[in-house]
């Protein structure tokens, strides 16, 4: 690699903060409400006109929060099982399991990294409830493929849209065509609050269930209080609604969605026709006409290589100034916790470790120019060949 004085220095995620989020956090702080106020309803509404085709959105403190209210108020519980996939963020898993219910892991499909639809049926028993799908790194699922064995066993369907916000299936937003769905805007995703995250459903009434269970199962809202502090409590609740100051940010980051995706499709373009030429690794990519991503990032599979092979050409890559990530590191019947308990036979599952093994994230995010990905292109072509 370069000698460090002349290393270009290129970051994983970087959020893109202008001023107009600065002013619009002053803007909330010299009001006089910081919470669950106007800014996080008007957020909700802006998102909800984003995604189109009748969404309901309501926002949440994180992207796990609305996962685990929407396995809550769809009703899993105890008895139950949900097939979820084996290569995903632990978060997608863990909501099931909060539940009481249990995951049953399906491994993923080896050209886009989500859950390989051809495995769902024989998986599904009596206790079978629901499949929670993700679209992995923003590749929209085969969701025709999905409904076709939610709506044959009655199944409810939650999409775990993290990574996806902007891809769409057949011209619908990813999230909108199951029952639930939830977002993420953690720093490095496509828009942030900071943190926080979002429910979208195309069912009323069960977003009404969510607007109360996510602050307290009080009965009526500060606004709909008679008599100021007066309010029942008539089903079990939690705290998991988003401050005005988060949702302030988000807002002005959702003015700019066009501008990120579109810089985000730019880079990855450009990416993978950089390394298009490289023999021996393979990019996770939609493989549809249907399928229209968001560009979270772009993965590569080095093929004929084992875990301590990936991380070396990893540390080859930080080394020459480029950030990397690895989505995601373990299969999650792989992890401590889900190992010890269920004890899967990690055969069942070898896209999803090979994913996980085997992959290397490069960065496309909005941060970033044309330049940046060819000098990426460039630098990894290089560390594959000094790892011969």
């Amino acid at each position: 690699m370069t000698d460090n004085a002349e290393i270009r220095k290129i970051a994983f995620g970087k959020p893109w903060i202008t001023a107009a989020e600065r002013e619009a956090v002053l803007g909330v702080l010299t009001g006089d409400v910081l919470t669950h106020g106007p800014q996080a309803h008007a957020f909700e509404t802006e998102f909800a006109a984003f995604m189109g085709d009748g969404a309901h959105c309501l926002t949440v403190s994180s992207g796990m929060a609305a996962l685990h209210l929407a396995y809550w108020q769809l009703g899993i519980g105890p008895g139950d099982e949900v097939l979820v996939p084996a290569q995903t963020h632990v978060a997608t898993v863990h909501a099931v399991e909060y539940m009481g219910a249990t995951p049953v892991f399906v491994d993923c499909d080896r050209a886009t990294g989500n859950i390989d639809v051809a495995l769902l049926e024989p998986l599904v028993t009596p206790r079978t409830k629901a499949i929670g799908v993700v679209h992995f790194n923003g590749i929209p699922c085969d969701m025709d493929g999905v409904m076709r064995v939610a709506q044959k066993h009655d199944l409810k369907v939650i999409e775990d849209c993290a990574l996806a916000v902007g891809a769409r299936f057949n011209g619908r937003h990813v999230g909108l065509i199951g029952d639930a769905a939830i977002f993420s805007f953690y720093p490095v995703k496509h828009i942030t609050t900071g943190d926080g995250g979002m429910f979208a459903t195309r069912h009323p009434d069960l977003a009404a269930r969510v607007a109360k269970a996510r602050a307290f199962g009080v009965d009526r809202s500060f606004a709909e209080r008679a008599v100021p502090g007066m309010y029942d409590v008539p089903t079990l609740g939690i705290n998991y609604r988003m401050s005005d100051i988060n949702a302030s940010i988000g807002r002005k980051q959702l003015e700019r969605i066009s501008e990120i995706l579109q810089r985000r499709q730019r880079n990855f373009d450009t990416l993978k026709e950089g390394l298009g030429g490289i023999p021996g690794i393979t990019v996770i990519d939609a493989n549809s006409p249907a399928q229209r991503q968001s560009w979270y990032c772009l993965s590569v599979v080095l093929e004929n290589v084992n875990a301590d092979g990936r991380n070396a050409m990893v540390s080859r890559l930080n080394a020459g100034g480029i950030g990397t990530s690895i989505y995601y590191p373990q299969p999650v019947p792989r992890l401590t916790y889900y190992r010890n308990k269920y004890g899967r036979d990690m055969a069942l599952y070898p896209n999803a470790t090979r994913i996980s093994d085997q992959s290397i994230a490069l960065p496309v995010g909005p941060h970033l120019t044309p330049d940046d990905m060819r000098h990426i292109a460039a630098t990894f072509a290089q560390a594959l060949r000094e790892s011969h």
